[in-house]
């Protein structure tokens, strides 16, 4: 190998910028601040505010907050949507039923099954969550400029939409 090929075959900056490590971090952060606004919303019950202002609630606990329906799902359903497994699954869960954010409750459709509700102090965890999305959505707005933000939503849409067809 040449000298200038060894380099550049050396040179591994690129780890530091390509897309996949850039929507990492901007996902981390975009969580971690919507986790630290929902942490001093009034509206969320005390001790819910409490853990998420002190980080004893992370981006896995935002799984079930964004992708259990209103009208519950079963636990096999709920991982599938979130990408987890089972188990990782049902620890969350038991953590969030432990917090009160949701309840397990019998299905109707099969006495077997049981649902994964949102309680009431789950639902308003819900509504916060929402009013902390818009919020952190707004700031990065205004931090890249409407243009920008227009483009990597339509962009992240029609990547991850290409993604969840696959599956």
């Amino acid at each position: 190998m040449a000298s200038a090929e060894h380099s550049a075959a050396l040179n591994d900056s690129w780890r530091l910028t390509h897309l996949g490590r850039l929507l990492g971090h901007a996902m981390r952060r975009f969580d971690e601040r919507v986790l630290g606004l929902m942490g001093h919303n009034v509206d969320v019950p005390l001790a819910l505010s409490n853990l998420a202002a002190r980080d004893q609630v992370g981006a896995a606990h935002i799984h079930i907050t964004r992708h259990l329906p209103l009208e519950g799902a079963r636990l096999t359903d709920l991982a599938r949507r979130a990408g987890m497994t089972k188990q990782a699954m049902g620890d969350l869960v038991d953590q969030c039923e432990a917090w009160g954010l949701v309840t397990r409750e019998p299905d109707p459709l099969d006495a077997r099954a049981r649902r994964v509700q949102f309680t009431a102090a789950g639902l308003a965890w819900l509504a916060a969550f929402r009013e902390a999305v818009a919020q952190a959505e707004a700031e990065f707005k205004r931090e890249v400029g409407a243009e920008v933000a227009t483009v990597v939503a339509i962009g992240l849409e029609a990547y991850a939409g290409a993604w969840g067809a696959r599956g």
